[in-house]
């Protein structure tokens, strides 16, 4: 049976990047704030562990967001399928990314998504030609993170 997995990212504020891959992927921020007024109520989370954030509660230092055709939990709103979550760390991005995501266009085609990711935040770096290989622009999230639109 396949393991079920994730992808974490690392970030200084988790809810606006969070947003900004929502709006990038066209995925959905998980919203937690059932399972946090839950906690809330029960005594088991301090307030100083929540933020606020676009009318939601959000657990402080993390936000997820899920595709949003895969089954998630109705409480958690965490997904259960395609998913991405960032955690706020106290470092600051240091260096090339190891691993990244490649975003590819749909049949606006790329010049197209890279004018959108552009509008949300993202900055080109540079273009990569491999003739008929591809073609493909190396970009940076609002926090820097490298990844590639195609």
């Amino acid at each position: 049976m396949p393991l079920h997995w994730k992808l974490v990212i690392d970030c200084t504020d988790a809810p606006a990047l969070a947003e900004f891959w929502a709006a990038a992927l066209e995925y959905e921020v998980e919203d937690p704030s059932p399972l946090i007024e839950q906690l809330l109520a029960a005594g088991h989370l301090p307030e100083s562990a929540v933020v606020h954030r676009g009318g939601r509660r959000l657990f402080r230092g993390a936000s997820g967001i899920r595709h949003p055709e895969d089954p998630y939990d109705a409480t958690s709103g965490v997904g259960h399928g395609r998913r991405l979550l960032f955690q706020e760390v106290p470092e600051p991005k240091s260096g090339k990314n190891r691993l990244h995501l490649d975003v590819h266009s749909g049949p606006a085609g790329p010049d197209a998504l890279v004018a959108r990711l552009e509008a949300l935040g993202a900055s080109r770096l540079h273009e990569v030609d491999k003739g008929p290989a591809g073609r493909w622009w190396v970009m940076r999230d609002p926090e820097g993170n490298e990844f590639c639109a195609a």
